[in-house]
């Protein structure tokens, strides 16, 4: 008999135990379940909580990356070329100013038939001759074939043909953050062709330049990360499917991570002339204009909330007896709208030696609309 109670009493302690540990194990899912289901930033229940952004990667993912832009870069690198304005006789980094002393930049093939993009501070003026390195490591000799100092822009033609060129992308559909890469000459020839990467760090950005002639402004740049090195100049800046969307230009050298490139579609238009028709008469419209963000640092008191400030008007210029006057703003060039020189200036590429164009600018806060016959640019 009291055999009996005690595994009865016993029996009862297991299934109360039992229970209380089924218990404990809901009621510890029903928390951890609600906790999981408030939104960390407002603090509230509920099923429409935001989620952080993930982007997962496993190894075989990460590896097809490497391999797909190992090989962008490969084929890049090929269309990267050597520039400068005396004939190399000694190519070390320990040669005293050996990359000042051979002006040694960079270049992109943008044409099979032997046109090379670059710097105007790098390839020089108009009808000047350089030295081109190929990636043969083959030196022939260029000649300069357009350039233009504001831009800083300049193309010069090789005596070549079935060259591997660069492919064009475009400038305008740029983004915060994008992956980029440069591709230079930085220092010297040991380092030709050294890729750096980064992101894109701004758009339409505008510095101010001073040298021995004065002050100016580059305008509407694309600013960078990625390592840019005085030999880098007119390199190009090409994105993850190897396209060129800028022209390596400018480094701050107050300041680490900082440099510049110029959009490659403000030149679309020159390179397209040259590759196909083996020249380029240029239209020239005979004036300077500011954007408004760089006004500020002109004059404080002027104000304006779209187009750009008319600055100067060549004397010998198309734009001089048109009725056009330093302090109109430019709103409109036929139907497009302008808020940027850089816009103005292509949009001018593709017009012809001859063409009128209608300018719609504010004078006095009043609209007027100004005719100007294009001449051509000596």
């Amino acid at each position: 008999m009291y055999k009996y109670k005690k595994r009865s009493s016993n029996l009862k302690k297991f299934i109360i135990l039992l229970i209380l540990i089924i218990s404990v194990a809901t009621i510890s899912i029903f928390i951890y379940d609600m906790y999981s289901n408030i939104d960390v930033y407002s603090g509230k229940e509920g099923s429409n909580a935001p989620e952080a952004t993930r982007v997962s990667y496993n190894q075989d993912e990460e590896k097809d990356y490497n391999d797909d832009i190992t090989s962008v870069l490969e084929g890049t690198i090929e269309c990267v070329v050597g520039i400068s304005k005396v004939r190399n006789t000694g190519n070390s980094i320990f040669l005293n100013n050996s990359t000042s002393d051979l002006g040694l930049g960079t270049g992109i093939i943008v044409s099979a038939n032997g046109y090379i993009l670059t710097n105007w501070h790098v390839a020089g003026e108009k009808y000047s001759n350089c030295y081109i390195t190929l990636d043969n490591a083959k030196t022939v000799n260029g000649s300069v074939v357009w350039s233009d100092k504001d831009l800083d822009l300049a193309i010069v033609k090789i005596t070549a043909s079935n060259l591997k060129y660069i492919a064009l992308g475009n400038s305008d559909n740029i983004k915060i953050g994008q992956k980029v890469y440069a591709i230079g000459n930085p220092i010297g020839v040991e380092f030709q062709r050294t890729v750096t990467s980064g992101i894109i760090s701004g758009i339409n950005r505008t510095i101010k330049i001073d040298d021995e002639n004065g002050e100016s402004y580059m305008e509407d740049l694309i600013q960078t990360d990625a390592t840019i090195n005085p030999g880098n100049s007119g390199g190009p800046l090409i994105n993850l499917n190897g396209e060129m969307i800028g022209i390596n230009s400018v480094k701050i050298t107050e300041a680490e991570g900082i440099g510049f490139a110029i959009p490659i579609n403000i030149i679309k238009p020159i390179i397209e002339s040259f590759s196909n028709n083996g020249n380029f008469e240029e239209a020239n419209i005979g004036i300077f204009a500011y954007d408004k963000n760089v006004i500020p640092y002109l004059d404080s008191s002027i104000e304006f909330d779209s187009g750009i400030y008319v600055a100067q008007i060549s004397k010998d210029g198309p734009s001089y007896t048109s009725g056009l006057k330093i302090g109109d703003i430019i709103t409109k060039i036929d139907e497009a709208s302008v808020n940027k020189m850089s816009e103005l200036r292509s949009y001018i590429y593709t017009k012809k030696v001859g063409d009128e164009v209608k300018l719609t600018i504010l004078r006095n806060n009043r609209e007027h609309s100004i005719t100007v016959k294009l001449g051509k640019k000596s």
